[in-house]
Parts: C-alpha cells; sequence; structure tokens
C-alpha cells in the first residue's frame, strides 16, 4: 500500500484549493479573455510543430512517412512477431510464464491495464469520429493497418523499456523511452546523442501528458456528458474532474495500476456492450458499411479535401494518437512490470494496439458509419432537427458528442451509457498519463519537484474542459506525433538488440516446452 506524507495531503489540499480559483477566473469577461489566449498559445505551439511534422515529401507528411516506415521495419525485422507470438502473449498476461521474485512494482495484467487506460480513451471515441469526419469512412481503413503494425512498433519499445529501466534500492522503478534512449544508445557508442533524444522525448512527453492526456479527454468528454446533463458548466465539470483525478495521482503508480486493473475491464465492457448492441440491431448493414470503409479508403468522397493522401494521413493520425504505437509513452507503464525477462513485456505490450485499435476503434467506426451520423444530409429530410445538431457537431469538431449521437439513433438513453463510458475513459487515461508526464518530469528536473507537475496537472483538468476543441485538438496531435521523432529513433538505432533477445527468448521457450513434453 502506497504510504502518503502528511506533507503531501497538506499540499494536496492546497492544490485542491486552487483549482476553483482558477474555474472561477475562466468566468465572465475576464475569463473569455483567458480563454482567448489560452487558444492561441496552444495553435500557434500547434503551428510551430505542425510545420516540421507535416513537412511534405514524396508527396505525404513527415510522420506518417516516418510512423509507417518504422511500424513495416520492425513488423518485417521481428519476423512478424505481432502474429507468431499473439497466443503466447496472451497466456503471459494470464500469469502462465510468471517467474516468482522478479523484480518490479506491478503484475503483466497490471501493467498492461494501466497502459490500456492511457491508450484506451476518447482516441477510441472521439478520435475516430474526428478521423471520419475529416478523412470520411476511409480513414478507419488505414486507422486499423496503423494499428496492426503498431503492435510490433509497441513491442519493440516496451521491450528496450524493460531492458534498461533503472530499479531503485526501495524497489520503485524509473524507465521508459528516456532511459533506453540514454542508456541503451551509449551502449552502442552514442552517448551524446542519446543524451539529446532523452532530453527531447521528456519535453514531449510532458507536453503530451497536459495536452493529448488531459486537455483533449477533459474537453472531449465534457461534449459527451453535456449531450446528458445539459446544465452542468464545463468549469464545474472541470473541477469535479480534476478532484478525483488528483485524489488518485498522489498515490502513484501503484495506486494507479489498483485503480486500472478494476477500471479497465469495467469501462470496455460497458462501451463494448453498448457498441455490439447497435452493431446487434444493424447486423444487416455492417457488409455494407465496411464495404463503404474499404472503398472509401482509396477512392474518397469529393468533400475531402487532399484526396487518398488526406485519408491515409487522418488514419495513421488517429491511430496513433488511440494506441500510442511509435511514440514511446507505453513503455513508461510495461517498464514497471515485474519480470525476468524484457520480450515477455513487450509480448504483453503488443496487445495493446490489437485491443485499442483493430477491436474497439473499429467497433466504434461501424457504429457512425452504419448509422450515417457522419453525413448529416442523410437525416436532412427525415430529421432535419438532428442534420442540425451533426452539422454543429461536425463544425466545433466534438467527436464524442458525434458517436454519442450514432449511439442516440437506436435507443433514446444510449448516450447517458456513452457518457458513463466516455467519463471512466477520460478519467482513466488522464490518471495513468499523469504518470508517463510525471516520469519524464522526474527525468528533466528530479523527484523533488514532482508536487509543480502534478499541481499543473490537475489545474489543467478545467482549462481543458472550457478550451475551443480545434485548438486543443491540434495542440495535442502536434505534442503527440512530435514524441515519434526520438522515439523511433532510438528504437531503430537498437532493434538489433531487441531482435537478438527475440531469439534468445524462442529458444528459451523451446528449451522450456522440450523439458514439459520429456516429462523432466
Amino acid at each position: 500500500m502506497t504510504k502518503v506524507s502528511h506533507r503531501q495531503v497538506w499540499i494536496f489540499a492546497i492544490l485542491l484549493s486552487l483549482v476553483p480559483s482558477v474555474a472561477f477566473a475562466t468566468d465572465g469577461a475576464t475569463g473569455n479573455n483567458l480563454i482567448t489566449t489560452i487558444d492561441k498559445l496552444f495553435a500557434q505551439v500547434a503551428k510551430a510543430i505542425f510545420s516540421v511534422l507535416f513537412f511534405e515529401m514524396l508527396g505525404s507528411p513527415l510522420i506518417v512517412l516516418w510512423l509507417i516506415v518504422a511500424a513495416l521495419f520492425f513488423t518485417i525485422r521481428m519476423g512478424f512477431v505481432n502474429i507468431r507470438m499473439f497466443k503466447h502473449a496472451v497466456e503471459i498476461v494470464q500469469g502462465k510464464h510468471d517467474t516468482e521474485g522478479a523484480a518490479g512494482e506491478l503484475t503483466h495484467f497490471q501493467a498492461l491495464a494501466a497502459a490500456l487506460s492511457a491508450t484506451v480513451g476518447l482516441g477510441n471515441i472521439a478520435g475516430v469520429a474526428v478521423a471520419i469526419m475529416l478523412g470520411g469512412p476511409g480513414a478507419t481503413f488505414w486507422m486499423t493497418i496503423g494499428g496492426f503494425l503498431g503492435m510490433t512498433s509497441k513491442f519493440v519499445e516496451c521491450t528496450l523499456g524493460q531492458k534498461y529501466r533503472v530499479v531503485r534500492p526501495d524497489g520503485s522503478v524509473a524507465g521508459g523511452a528516456m532511459y533506453y534512449l540514454s542508456r541503451g544508445l551509449r551502449e552502442i557508442g552514442l552517448e551524446p546523442l542519446g543524451k539529446v533524444l532523452a532530453g527531447i522525448f521528456a519535453l514531449f512527453c510532458i507536453f503530451g501528458a497536459y495536452g493529448g492526456a488531459n486537455l483533449f479527454q477533459a474537453n472531449q468528454s465534457y461534449g459527451a456528458v453535456k449531450q446528458v446533463f445539459p446544465f452542468l458548466p464545463a468549469w464545474l465539470y472541470g473541477v469535479i474532474l480534476a478532484v478525483l483525478v488528483g485524489v488518485v495521482i498522489i498515490g502513484g503508480i501503484r495506486r494507479i495500476g489498483n485503480v486500472a486493473d478494476k477500471l479497465v475491464p469495467i469501462m470496455c465492457i460497458i462501451y463494448v456492450i453498448a457498441a455490439l448492441w447497435i452493431l446487434l440491431v444493424n447486423f444487416t448493414r455492417i457488409p455494407s458499411a465496411i464495404g463503404t470503409i474499404i472503398t472509401e479508403a482509396f477512392t474518397p468522397r469529393a468533400a475531402i479535401t487532399g484526396g487518398i493522401i488526406a485519408v491515409i494521413v487522418q488514419g495513421f493520425r488517429r491511430s496513433t494518437f488511440s494506441n500510442e504505437a511509435g511514440i514511446g509513452s507505453a513503455a513508461i507503464a510495461h517498464s514497471a512490470a515485474r519480470t525476468d525477462k524484457p520480450i515477455k513485456e513487450g509480448l504483453v505490450a503488443l496487445l495493446e494496439p490489437f485491443i485499442d485499435t483493430i477491436v474497439i476503434c473499429n467497433m466504434t467506426a461501424l457504429v457512425i458509419v452504419i448509422t450515417g451520423v457522419y453525413d448529416p444530409a442523410n437525416f436532412q429530410a427525415t430529421n432535419p432537427e438532428l442534420a442540425s445538431q451533426l452539422t454543429q457537431f461536425i463544425a466545433d469538431k466534438q467527436g464524442a458528442s458525434l458517436t454519442g449521437a450514432a449511439f442516440g439513433t437506436v435507443l433514446s438513453w444510449f448516450p447517458t451509457v456513452l457518457a458513463i463510458s466516455v467519463f471512466l475513459f477520460a478519467y482513466s487515461t488522464m490518471i495513468s498519463w499523469s504518470y508517463y508526464g510525471e516520469k519524464a518530469w522526474d527525468y528533466l528536473f528530479g523527484t523533488s519537484s514532482i508536487i509543480v507537475y502534478r499541481v499543473l496537472f490537475v489545474i489543467t483538468c478545467v482549462i481543458g474542459s472550457i478550451s475551443n476543441p480545434t485548438s486543443v485538438i491540434d495542440f495535442t496531435d502536434a505534442t503527440f506525433l512530435a514524441m515519434a521523432f526520438p522515439n523511433l529513433l532510438g528504437c531503430y538505432l537498437l532493434s538489433n538488440k531487441v531482435a537478438a533477445d527475440l531469439q534468445d527468448y524462442q529458444a528459451y521457450i523451446r528449451q522450456k516446452d522440450q523439458k514439459i513434453t520429456s516429462g523432466l
């Protein structure tokens, strides 16, 4: 059980007292000016990063090429480990290959749950809807391809996270991209490069924690909750979220792991059952919806600016935001798992993009495409009021609200179910990503100033709930995608070490199986 000092309690009490002040400061004319200033700041930062990330190369944005080429390279280099060892990965999560006495803070399942609680979030609900808004149904196809290839990217980075983690005397673990970039590259004679890449990654990871894991989650979840509770002001929702997040993050990774391994199954079951019900009611339309997704993946509708490249960009952009493969964040949670072989945790990690993107994101996409809410014209004649609402959701990029409307076309009370799911998804993502950002902060500034990070993280919950969606989406995408550059460069340079460890592990498994077969 995590011990919390009296000093931490007092600091946290002060922290909570600041939250309402920030909330009330956003109300009225002064608040509107503050929000406008924040939106402008988000836009400026996003524009600066986007100018690099979306630099055109071979007719495609640089970041998309970077993610695709890396995922393809790792998939081929590791011999399609995402297919070959999928069953073995499931067995590891079930505890069939555990080793007693292994160092670490979490079980394999808890590490997977903690990482999933960070990845399975509004990217699966709001993010998918935004992808279809901007890239049409065809973006779903490329998002799925991104998820399949991303399984191996996740395997590589999480194996490295385990391999180069630091286990401290008190049993706590420090790990993640910062450590395999600095320690791993030092092993191959690239120490100066490793330090630079680790510092850049840590900085963007902190921005990512405040952005995609906080601002976006608070912003989009409020949109869905507001559909059920229209009387709830944005600032009050932000305060409630801030208090709930703060209570958990003060306890550290063990408390986050304990909450996540209970919360993740519940929220996944709620959302999956709701989505399955929609699909069951409309099962005759599923083949047509899949056909639309595949057709528009290669021949997008005229309304999509940029043609097929725009569709691919939206697909991979949303895939990365949803499953985080290639950006190095999940390696932080997986580095805390109890295991004696890094490859084991890498195999556990490759399940994340499968669950997150290939299963959950596709269910959301099918619900949206089948119900037709992505195109308001489908309802112009039969339900003009709904058509007007959908038009507004699309204009405001309120993805969660659009998904809620899709659920609402079948049963009127489904948006309530979705609002609960959205809140749980957002909450779990925020508490898990708070740990990621905290570890990055620790790497750059040390443990003594962690409380500053936590205070800012909690206050950001309120800022996110009242900010402009467009500015928030651009800012969060920019900070998330930027993490891929230093991370994947390091993964490329260290891929031979992962491949060698994988071969050794496969030999170990074969030897173990032979002993069992021979009865030794």
